[in-house]
């Protein structure tokens, strides 16, 4: 315990806005519980939702330490924890994880990172590995033959779910904003790419299926493509939205779902891994897949923690292809 310093480094937001109220700042090592584990951090990756709550878009009370998912080595363990032991490493799903430590509760969203899987793999690959593996497998389970659309398909998502998309035999179409993102697309498994700055992406899709639309639309990026992604699910089809890149999808009217009888799923990654019996079958295939090579983790680039400002931007701005991710 005397190796555990009573501070430590930390990204703050003080209070609701943009990167600019960001600070990176000295606050106390946070104590834990019994039931509890602290972490000391190595790495820890970046996702919209952290821009979400720092914007008020998604509530949260301030000041409070950022970050939602980080990967590192257990360095004290509370007196009843059993599943976990010091010099564990382990990559979980939480909050405060923008800083040199943080306390994890054993029963919560924490996985032991495999001998073969580098702890920065760990913390890039958490929360948007298990948001594909849950989106392919339960908002909508894609079969082989299957037409998929994902939205912004060289983002961080993007590229995990056209390589799983691909490994389950069905068709990949992508959606990018520039010809360097299309490689990458189509490196991750994308058997076509429409660059929608360059091309009426609506009606590429359309030409592509024969007019039938596609199975199901995957789409993180949310306002600006709710519209055209929905108009491009067929009879039967199915529309997932699952962010807010662009921000907040607007009120939808139900009764339009019945035009084609389309399901319409908003899902979140928590819900599918709400218990801990749900959440370590979803480590498990993850790490399973990144382990026989089926996915591949593309890291776009490694900030260091005081940096969190720019890794911040690169992802907001979608300049980003893969997963950006923090050095603590």
């Amino acid at each position: 315990m005397s190796s555990i310093p009573a501070n430590q480094k930390a990204i703050v937001v003080p209070k609701t806005g943009g990167r600019e109220v960001l600070e990176f700042k000295t606050v106390p090592v946070p104590e834990f519980s019994d039931t509890q584990i602290l972490v000391k951090n190595e790495y820890a990756g970046l996702n919209f939702i952290d821009s979400y709550f720092r914007s008020g878009l998604y509530p949260a009370s301030t000041p409070y330490v950022a970050g939602g998912e980080a990967a590192g080595t257990v360095v004290a363990t509370g007196s009843s924890v059993t599943k976990f032991k010091v010099g564990d490493r382990v990559a979980y799903l939480g909050s405060a994880a923008f800083a040199e430590y943080s306390v994890v509760e054993e029963s919560g969203r924490v996985s032991v990172v495999p001998e073969n899987i580098d702890v920065k793999t760990g913390a890039a690959s958490l929360l948007q590995g298990l948001t594909a593996l849950t989106l392919v497998k339960e908002a909508y389970e894609v079969k082989p033959g299957d037409w998929i659309l994902v939205q912004a398909a060289a983002g961080g998502m993007g590229l995990l779910l056209c390589q799983l998309i691909k490994n389950i035999g069905a068709h990949v179409i992508g959606t990018v904003s520039t010809p360097e993102k299309a490689e990458l697309a189509k490196s991750a498994g994308a058997e076509y790419v429409i660059i929608y700055t360059e091309d009426d992406y609506v009606k590429k899709v359309l030409e592509l299926t024969d007019g039938l639309g596609v199975h199901a639309a995957f789409d993180g990026v949310g306002q600006a493509t709710f519209e055209g992604s929905i108009g491009l699910v067929r009879r039967k089809g199915s529309m997932i939205t699952f962010g807010n890149a662009s921000g907040p999808v607007p009120p939808f009217t139900v009764s339009r779902l019945s035009q084609k009888n389309i399901k319409l799923a908003r899902p979140t990654l928590h819900n599918y891994v709400a218990t801990p019996e749900e959440f370590d079958y979803y480590a498990s295939e993850l790490w399973k897949v990144i382990t026989d090579g089926s996915l591949k983790i593309t890291i776009y680039n490694v900030y260091p923690l005081e940096d969190y400002r720019s890794a911040a931007e690169a992802l907001e701005t979608r300049l980003s292809t893969g997963k950006v991710v923090l050095k603590i």
